[in-house]
């Protein structure tokens, strides 16, 4: 699959030219695209997901983008969502809301709860041997996740303000965990789990390109469980309620509160 021109993601994201090439270099680097003078950018791998609960054969893989496009056909879209940058979520709420604005889907509730590890927190990523580089990956880190839910909060304002969803709710809540995997869970009935990676890879920063501690969820296996009306007490059931279980009481308990508006 080719990627759009870097001008036109820039424009599109509102971010520089410069910001567009560095991602892409990261992604390179990261072995995700190739990117050749004068041909584009081709992605060249894709994340893997398992899926227990679609049997046998090809229909035993899906993808987060057809998890989240199947859940906004519904005409209420839950979401509880566990992860370390939100880049991955962003990605996926702004096609869907491209599809809401063209008229394509037309939910009538989307709830969206983000839980993201406290700003406060000791990394153990992104981190040098000498440590001389350390606070800048740590503010590459918040400034990947501040513009990403800035993003997310001002598209989900557009929907409601546009009074395309008649009713949109968006909370933010930081708690005191240090993410070692990421959770999506979906309109009640899905959840999709995936462990974060631990690699040693070079990363691009403005005075250069250093070596560090990264981390990533995009090489790992994630696994999609879907609950059975039928069976209480399936091994999708039981998955499914046990991590809604997790995330309601991690929100209630292991965070400061929701975050103000900005």
């Amino acid at each position: 699959m080719m990627l759009p021109k870097q001008r036109a993601l820039a424009e599109e994201f509102r971010v520089s030219r410069d910001t567009v090439q560095r991602a892409f270099r990261e992604l390179q680097s990261e072995g995700w695209i190739d990117t050749r003078r004068g041909q584009g950018s081709r992605v060249i791998r894709t994340q893997r997901i398992h899926s227990p609960s679609k049997g046998q054969g090809p229909d035993r893989t899906v993808t987060l983008l057809s998890l989240i496009a199947q859940a906004f056909e519904e005409p209420e879209v839950t979401l509880d969502v566990f992860t370390l940058t939100s880049e991955s979520l962003e990605a996926h709420i702004r096609l869907q809301s491209e599809e809401i604005r063209a008229g394509n889907i037309a939910p009538q509730r989307i709830a969206l709860r983000l839980l993201l590890p406290s700003e406060s927190l000791e990394f153990p990523y992104w981190r040098t041997g000498d440590g001389v580089h350390d606070q800048l990956l740590r503010e590459r880190f918040l400034d990947i996740t501040r513009r990403h839910t800035r993003s997310l909060r001002r598209m989900l304002s557009d929907l409601r303000a546009m009074k395309l969803v008649p009713e949109v709710e968006f909370e933010i809540r930081r708690a005191l965990l240090v993410p070692a995997f990421k959770l999506y869970l979906i309109n009640n009935v899905e959840a999709l789990h995936g462990t974060y990676q631990v690699f040693t890879r070079p990363i691009a920063l403005d005075t250069g390109v250093i070596t560090a501690i990264d981390v990533s969820s995009l090489g790992a296996q994630l696994t999609h469980y879907v609950k059975d009306g039928q069976d209480p007490f399936s091994q999708g059931t039981v998955v499914v309620e046990s991590m809604q279980a997790w995330f309601n009481s991690a929100w209630e308990h292991l965070t400061a509160g929701a975050l103000p508006e900005s």
